[in-house]
């Protein structure tokens, strides 16, 4: 059936930076192999909620980049292209990039999330330090570092096709995602995973207001609703507060923007290390 769509603003572009965990995160990550694997909450102790996997029916709600498919790697990528082209005179890749952060938090408030965002932000970057005379061709050179990412391919997450193959015959899975239209849908077509999922949504922002009311329209009851994802600003955070229960999936690279603290002692937090381990809490 076709995903129910709420047209976004567009957001900042992502920038590849590690999520931080609790030194000890290793002591209560449930681990992989593991026939069943006992599920720790970030206290340290066993999570006592759901210490097996749920036997009802559940609504599992999905984010997409980064948790679903690879998202932040071909930013990333451009980033590293973008200060190849610029071979600045005198300052350092590490300069420039602290410049580039800086355009692109200034950017996310204007023109938000993507591809599009982060062409701006590269440009408005190769403005400021080019120290050269700015040529049509040297700009679409880098819009062109931004706008392949449009076209590439979407690669799935280790497990990600397979797990929700399984998902989707005993619980009911929502993708919930934010960016702009366009760009998003794109990505959920060519994803090959689209039928997994009874409904999606592309919003321009993940607040606790925007989980409640996607909630609403589920008619799903919050006590046995999950938001799963690798963001603790748009994925986890926004979801406890609005009563649902939260899988926390790190990913290696998190654009820094997305960074929040996690609370320390939460019984609807469940922090797991690869996404197939969800076959062993659903």
């Amino acid at each position: 059936m076709p995903g129910r769509l709420t047209y976004p603003t567009v957001m900042p572009s992502p920038s590849l930076h590690p999520v931080p965990l609790p030194s000890n995160h290793r002591l209560y990550t449930a681990r992989l192999g593991s026939r069943r694997p006992l599920l720790r909450n970030f206290a340290g102790r066993p999570n006592l909620m759901h210490p097996k996997r749920v036997s009802a029916r559940q609504t599992l709600i999905f984010d997409a980049d980064d948790t679903l498919w690879e998202n932040n790697i071909y930013f990333e990528r451009a980033i590293e292209e973008f200060l190849d082209f610029l071979d600045h005179s005198h300052l350092s890749r590490a300069e420039i990039r602290a410049t580039f952060d800086e355009i692109e938090r200034a950017t996310a408030t204007v023109h938000g999330y993507g591809a599009a965002a982060f062409g701006h932000s590269l440009r408005a970057c190769y403005e400021r330090l080019a120290g050269r005379e700015l040529d049509a061709s040297a700009l679409a050179t880098v819009m062109g570092f931004a706008e392949r990412i449009l076209i590439q391919e979407i690669q799935l997450i280790e497990g990600v096709a397979e797990t929700l193959a399984q998902l989707a015959q005993r619980h009911d899975l929502t993708l919930f995602t934010k960016g702009r239209l366009e760009e998003q849908r794109s990505k959920i077509e060519r994803s090959g995973i689209r039928a997994f999922f009874a409904h999606y949504e592309v919003t321009p922002e993940k607040t606790t207001a925007a989980y409640l009311e996607l909630v609403t329209r589920l008619g799903a009851d919050p006590a046995t609703t999950w938001m799963i994802g690798n963001s603790p600003r748009s994925d986890i955070n926004p979801a406890l507060a609005a009563g649902l229960n939260t899988v926390f999936i790190p990913h290696t690279h998190t654009w820094k923007l997305e960074h929040d603290a996690i609370p320390p002692e939460h019984d609807r937090l469940i922090l797991l290390d690869h996404f197939r381990q969800l076959l062993d809490l659903f």
